[in-house]
């Protein structure tokens, strides 16, 4: 059945990334264990999302403890998970460039009511997701839940719409109540992602940064930037890439001449301002009359 202005086609390209983004990431959650490497669980989710579907719609974003997004490993990344870590995965699938988008988080420090709240805050809005109802409810709702468990939602990050081969466009949804949202219609499709922290909930740009996109296509001189251009513009369909997916032996030099350049931006890893834990989690869905499908379940 068509959706509003989504057709059969597109409607069934949403379900199926959203099949086998729930496919990948049961499969590598179980992966998360302490010993095991960020990297070779990025590399599994991104491998199996290659095989099941046309393309990750982002890197694999794998934050730790008081990360909230943007995290991905480097390439020689060596770095284990432990008991003191609270993990929160965060995958993207596309196909045909109709993407889902979905989080959880694998808790190991204790503070299961941390992930209880971003889970139950994720509940809540998808409740009151339907067409008319305006986005400052669904993010009242997200927040009354967090602040309810005794913690605070991420005030400056919200969730998103979704369209072809872009991952982040508009409506926002917020992780709070605000007077003046955007009503929801038929037919949109948006990520929500309720962030909840024991700190005072907002995030800044870390140091790290291993999250590029294209901004615009230039002419650069340097032989090795304009390579590792020709790969970006003939793989990544202007999605967000991996500095690791990068062929190049100076593959660093050539990211940051291409920065410097204003051909790609980079993604600096978020993090919780006073470097407390904070949990996500994330469904994607299409707004109907009467209420949405979630894709990603």
């Amino acid at each position: 059945m068509s959706i509003g202005p989504l057709d059969d086609e597109t409607v069934d390209k949403h379900r199926e990334a959203g099949e086998v983004l729930r496919t990948v990431m049961d499969e590598a959650a179980e992966m998360v264990e302490p010993g095991v490497t960020h990297l070779e669980v990025a590399e599994y989710a991104e491998s199996r999302i290659e095989e099941l579907a046309d393309g990750c719609a982002f890197p694999a974003n794998i934050s730790i403890n008081e990360e909230a997004s943007h995290a991905t490993p480097s390439a020689d990344d060596e770095t284990v998970f432990t008991e003191d870590d609270m993990v929160c995965l965060d995958l993207g699938v596309h196909v045909d460039g109709y993407i889902a988008d979905a989080a959880t988080t694998i808790d190991f420090t204790g503070n299961d009511e941390l992930v209880e709240a971003s889970e139950q805050a994720l509940e809540a809005a998808l409740d009151v997701v339907e067409a008319g109802v305006d986005t400052g409810v669904v993010g009242a709702e997200i927040e009354d839940v967090i602040r309810g468990y005794g913690y605070t939602p991420v005030l400056n990050l919200s969730g998103h719409g979704v369209q072809r081969y872009d991952a982040h466009t508009g409506p926002n949804i917020p992780n709070r109540g605000v007077d003046r949202g955007v009503e929801l219609q038929v037919g949109d499709v948006v990520a929500i992602e309720p962030f909840a922290t024991d700190g005072r909930g907002k995030v800044t740009e870390g140091a790290d940064e291993e999250i590029y996109e294209l901004q615009a296509e230039r002419s650069v001189r340097n032989r090795q930037a304009r390579q590792v251009l020709d790969q970006i513009t003939s793989e990544f369909d202007n999605l967000p890439f991996a500095g690791r997916w990068v062929d190049s032996p100076r593959a660093n030099m050539a990211l940051r001449r291409l920065k410097q350049a204003d051909v790609i931006r980079g993604y600096p890893v978020l993090k919780e301002e006073d470097g407390r834990l904070i949990s996500q989690a994330e469904h994607t869905v299409i707004v109907t009359e009467d209420g949405c499908e979630i894709t990603t379940e």
